[in-house]
């Protein structure tokens, strides 16, 4: 019955929004009473919670992190999830927006709780994306690029690109975004060397 409700929840909430879903509209669709409900979710805010925390989470850990970790880099990986997600999306039709960016445009103002459990997604997506990169530069590939900078660049684009997605409803919004993304990130990362060879050309100001 939890399951089912959480199921009932995820899809509502990434449909209609949490705000506009009721918890009589959950219960009439998940075919459960108030009692059922509440013995597993107390509070419409506790099942949303439920639901960042168990399927939100675990759809970026299928979809974006454990793909990454397996690839033989980190850009390989970040390249293989954007084409997996627009084709995937292209086969199905229609474009509901990324999960997360969802609920975190709807809720990150409405509640404290709310805000931290989704950045917490946030940042663990980040940081596996820039773990995965230090780990190349440990084998010695991509020692230009700077891992936190460049995990925070593929999580935004990917974002953006599934918000403007959604608007447009058409996935190839992600493979623009991926194209532009591998044109920019070379030279966005090596503005860190290029502004200490800036540094070390430069004259240093008199000082009296």
């Amino acid at each position: 019955m939890r399951k089912k409700v959480l199921d009932v929840a995820e899809d509502a909430f990434q449909a209609r929004g949490y705000h506009a879903s009721s918890i009589g509209d959950l219960m009439a669709a998940a075919g459960v009473s108030g009692g059922a409900l509440h013995h597993h979710f107390p509070t419409k805010k506790a099942l949303a919670l439920a639901v960042i925390d168990e399927r939100v989470a675990a759809a970026v850990e299928e979809t974006w992190i454990a793909p990454v970790l397996a690839a033989a880099s980190a850009r390989e990986g970040v390249r293989a999830v954007f084409e997996a997600v627009a084709a995937e999306l292209e086969q199905q039709g229609f474009v509901r927006g990324c999960p997360l960016n969802n609920l975190a445009h709807e809720l990150s103002l409405a509640d404290p709780d709310f805000r931290i459990a989704l950045a917490g997604i946030f940042a663990g997506w980040r940081r596996a994306i820039a773990d995965k990169l230090r780990a190349d530069q440990q084998a010695g590939r991509d020692e230009g690029t700077h891992p936190e900078r460049f995990a925070a660049l593929a999580v935004a684009a990917y974002s953006g690109a599934m918000s403007m997605a959604k608007t447009a409803q058409d996935a190839g919004v992600l493979r623009d975004c991926l194209a532009g993304l591998e044109r920019s990130a070379p030279s966005l990362s090596q503005g860190g060397l290029a502004a200490r060879r800036r540094n070390r050309i430069l004259p240093r100001p008199r000082t009296s």
